[in-house]
């Protein structure tokens, strides 16, 4: 789907657990990444939004960056970024395999798109079916 979409990344950041670090590597592989993978601490399950802020901050000067971890946080994160510090955090449902592309830009960033495996699934299915109609042979 992502190569369908032509999306690439300039930075792939995991958590350095092995699933996750295992995902970044199929992503990775199958849109063309050829750097390294950079693992960080900040997208592990105890890290804190302060932590992922951070590393934001640190790779503010990539343009396409993906980051794989672990939900809750994930979900956490996101709704960090899409409200104001001041407002109550924002809830974002991210199942498993699920894709939120963000656009950050100064105050709350933008929620540009959210994929979910089941809808992705629904796409292919749907992409994938002849265009003939269906007839019994006897």
């Amino acid at each position: 789907m992502l190569n369908a979409l032509n999306i690439q990344f300039d930075l792939i950041v995991s958590s350095p657990l092995k699933r996750s670090l295992q995902t970044a590597a199929l992503i990775g592989t199958e849109t063309g990444y050829e750097a390294q993978i950079l693992q960080s601490e900040s997208l592990a399950p105890s890290a804190t939004v302060k932590d992922f802020q951070k590393l934001l901050r640190e790779f503010a000067s990539y343009e396409n960056i993906l980051v794989v971890g672990h939900n809750p946080n994930l979900s956490t994160f996101l709704g960090s970024l899409l409200v104001p510090a001041t407002n109550p955090e924002a809830r974002i449902r991210l199942r498993k395999g699920s894709i939120a592309r963000v656009v950050l830009t100064r105050g709350p960033a933008t929620l540009q798109a959210l994929l979910d495996p089941r809808t992705v699934r629904a796409l292919y299915a749907t992409s994938t079916k002849s265009s003939r109609r269906k007839t019994s042979r006897k």
